[in-house]
């Protein structure tokens, strides 16, 4: 019909009008034409793909299987896609055609139903191919779900065996860490005294280097006079005309003086520094017990308080106690005088 209607343009436009019909007619497939034959030839294709469907919802797919699958779905969407163009064209051709006639409006409607008919044979199998593809990824996330499932309960026992393991290894964590600090709460009180003692050898330490700063400028004086000593000594030998044996034995004596003196003074000072170590001490342990003296008097000044409160606190329960048994005879009175 087209064809014919072409006569009434140039001889160009008839001629490439037809020949892109007859192009447009043997490049549709014939499984297109099939389907677009009658509604019910069109049908069958449908239910032959959903009895596809259901055969292979109930056995698992292969990566090949769903891969041909897949191919499948393209190769009919291009197909669908080529009927939708070739429909158009016709349709395109049609309108042309219709304009060069005496009732064009007629045949413009014709041509409108005509592509309408062939659009809604497409819709039928556009919507079946799609009904088709939603199955088929229903069907394959179903089948990654069922995967996904029996991977989660094959691997169930080793999750559950490492979940003991790492739940072990918390506790016994948890145990170690107790025990640790078990041991350095028993530790404590002995590295309080370790520091106290460490702080009292600094202090005693202190005490000596000041005490010994304050004594150089005295052992310089006393190691001068005793050098003019020793000179004067000589001198005086030597004008007496003493035998150097007798010096040497009067010399070996004084040394001895000496040296019995500087024990005797270093051991005073010692002493010394003891004696105010232990004043020191003495005085520390005295603010100590003030203290505590001081803290146990608040203590029982506050447990004073709290008795009396609670002795105040007594009295004026038993008061209202008392008060209400007084209202309840009132009441009982009243009741037997009304009675």
């Amino acid at each position: 019909m087209p064809l014919v209607s072409l006569r009434w343009l140039g001889p160009s436009v008839v001629t490439a009008a037809a020949s892109c019909a007859l192009a447009a007619a043997l490049a549709a497939p014939v499984p297109a034409a099939a389907q677009s034959a009658t509604p019910a030839q069109g049908a069958a294709p449908v239910a032959a793909s959903g009895q596809q469907a259901a055969a292979t919802a109930g056995s698992p797919q292969s990566a090949s299987d769903a891969a041909a699958l897949d191919k499948s779905f393209d190769e009919r969407q291009q197909v669908l896609n080529q009927r939708t163009d070739d429909n158009n064209y016709q349709f395109a051709v049609a309108q042309h055609n219709c304009y060069s006639r005496f009732f064009v409006n007629h045949c413009l409607n014709r041509a409108r139903d005509a592509m309408r008919s062939v659009q809604a044979d497409i819709r039928k199998e556009q919507l079946a191919l799609d009904a088709e593809q939603r199955a088929q990824r229903a069907r394959e996330r179903d089948e990654r779900t069922a995967l996904r499932r029996a991977q989660n309960e094959a691997e169930a026992p080793q999750r559950a065996a490492e979940d003991a393991r790492n739940e072990q290894a918390y506790q016994e964590k948890q145990r170690q860490h107790a025990l640790d600090q078990a041991q350095r709460n028993a530790e404590a009180p002995q590295r309080e005294a370790n520091a106290q003692a460490y702080e009292e050898k600094q202090r005693q330490h202190a005490l000596e280097q000041a005490q010994r700063n304050a004594a150089a400028p005295q052992r310089e004086a006393n190691a001068q006079a005793y050098e003019e000593k020793q000179r004067q000594h000589a001198l005086d030998q030597a004008q007496r005309g003493v035998a150097p044996a007798q010096s040497a034995a009067n010399q070996k004596a004084y040394d001895q003086k000496q040296s019995d003196y500087q024990r005797k003074l270093e051991e005073a000072r010692r002493q010394g520094a003891q004696q105010a170590v232990e004043r020191q001490q003495k005085q520390e342990n005295f603010e100590r017990k003030q203290t505590e003296a001081a803290q146990h008097k608040l203590d029982v000044e506050a447990r004073q308080k709290q008795a009396a409160e609670k002795a105040e606190q007594k009295r004026q329960d038993q008061l209202k106690q008392q008060q209400l048994e007084e209202q309840q005879k009132q009441q009982q009175q009243q009741l037997q005088q009304q009675q």
